[in-house]
């Protein structure tokens, strides 16, 4: 009699911006392979899992182009509102629920998922987390996604300050689960090309990693882009490429309010200078020295150990989130690059933030997987769910956050919340098309022309 073969399990992932789709898809491939859900064969398990996406409408909803240059694939993947999808994991059957959101955003649905599934017999195991460094309001992310099953921490030292923060307020601490960025991986860095490009070897190249809002002024952003130019002015045998997130008009994770797009137009660049898009992983695939402020391609970089700088031109600070790397050995000022330095990173530290340089990152999701698994067993199915934030815990807080996603103060949709029941139809797109379109006009054009008035 021929074995049956076990279903895959099917995940639903709700995400609100293009950095959080690619997170939140690839942590549920992470924790739904093998050897995830231990009644899973090897066959079902290398498929993956069925996976559902939901993106959050809001304006940051990944554009069409954004989502093919994450490059992840899911079975299903429509835009809903928040409402909406409380209705979708209210009739549908799924092992994971990933929410893939802003603090807030996971705290409404964990209060909205807690309504829907109350008298079900079973629910799906909620995981949560963050895309990258957390390096501010660690406290105020942290409660806010304080109720999953799984609040997925980056590192080591993620993982014990996110249990520091739970036990001090004396919340239940035992969902911090550690694991690894979802999207690490590539070739190891096989050291530099020839920088005469002889032989048809590409040339030594130099990346810099621009983020949407660090820095947020003209002046440190028209500096460091001039820093950029100018070495490649320098360099002229290298390739100098300035790696965006975005187009313009586009939305990411944070808002842009000065694309380096515009800000280059002024300047007159040498030809081995160039903007690029597209997946970091494959910019990496070409990269020689990864040169950034603090975005999390530094991680990635350090994972493949590629050369990696972290800026200390504008200084070492909170705003910059450059004080995350304090201590790993890669500080280091675009005078010192341009001297030829090259910072050698730290290997304790490098250990400590879920780099896994050391190749042990195939086994990095082995304690999300096992916990899944026994969660999915349990006798008579997973308590409800039980955020720390209730209307006596904080109720000068917690009302205004689920009202922002029209939900009341038990979770249940308020009265007159967008829901609804079919897709919307071509006028309706065509103004919300419009309305996301004059959102980002006002972010990106009207507001610094404000803010250069305010100051003068």
């Amino acid at each position: 009699m021929p074995v049956s073969t076990p279903k895959r399990p099917r995940i639903a992932v709700l995400a609100d911006s293009d950095t959080r789709w690619k997170w939140g898809a690839l942590t549920a491939d992470r924790i739904a392979s093998e050897p995830s859900m231990e009644a899973a064969s090897r066959d079902a398990a290398q498929a993956g899992p069925l996976l559902d996406g939901f993106l959050l409408r809001g304006r940051a909803t990944p554009t069409p182009r954004q989502l093919r240059e994450v490059g992840v694939r899911a079975d299903s993947l429509r835009e809903v509102t928040a409402v909406e999808f409380l209705r979708a994991m209210a009739e549908g059957s799924y092992d994971v629920v990933v929410l893939s959101l802003v603090g807030g955003g996971v705290q409404a649905m964990l209060h909205g998922l807690a309504r829907v599934w109350e008298h079900r017999a079973r629910r799906p195991v909620v995981v949560t987390g963050y895309v990258g460094v957390v390096y501010e309001k660690l406290a105020d992310g942290l409660l806010l996604r304080h109720g999953a099953d799984l609040v997925l921490a980056n590192s080591r030292q993620d993982a014990d300050r996110f249990r520091v923060v739970y036990e001090g307020v004396g919340a239940d601490a035992s969902a911090v689960t550690e694991v690894a960025l979802p999207f690490l991986g590539g070739a190891p860095y096989d050291g530099e090309h020839d920088p005469t490009a002889q032989q048809g070897r590409r040339p030594y190249t130099v990346v810099f990693a621009a983020q949407p809002s660090v820095p947020d002024s003209r002046k440190d952003r028209t500096y460091l882009l001039n820093r950029l130019v100018q070495h490649a002015r320098r360099h002229p045998e290298r390739e100098v490429l300035l790696k965006l997130r975005s187009r313009p008009g586009e939305h990411t994770t944070h808002i842009e309010e000065l694309p380096y797009q515009k800000l280059v137009q002024r300047l007159d660049p040498p030809a081995n200078f160039r903007l690029v898009y597209g997946n970091m992983g494959e910019v990496l695939d070409r990269t020689d020295l990864l040169v950034t402020v603090s975005s999390t391609a530094a991680l990635e970089s350090l994972h493949r150990r590629i050369p990696t700088v972290v800026l200390t031109d504008l200084g070492i600070r909170e705003s910059l989130g450059n004080h995350h790397f304090v201590g790993s050995g890669c500080l280091a000022s675009w005078d010192q690059l341009d001297a030829g330095h090259r910072p050698v990173p730290d290997e304790e530290w490098v250990s400590r933030q879920g780099v896994a340089a050391d190749g042990s990152y195939d086994s990095a999701f082995d304690a999300a997987r096992k916990r899944i698994a026994g969660l999915l067993d349990r006798p008579g199915g997973l308590p409800p769910l039980t955020p720390y934030y209730t209307p006596v815990t904080a109720p000068g807080y917690l009302p205004g956050i689920l009202a922002r996603h029209h939900l009341g103060p038990d979770g249940t949709p308020l009265p007159g919340a967008p829901a609804a029941d079919k897709d919307p139809g071509p006028v309706r797109q065509i103004v919300r098309r419009a309305a996301r379109g004059a959102y980002r006009h006002g972010v990106q054009r009207v507001a610094p022309v404000i803010r250069r008035m305010g100051e003068l």
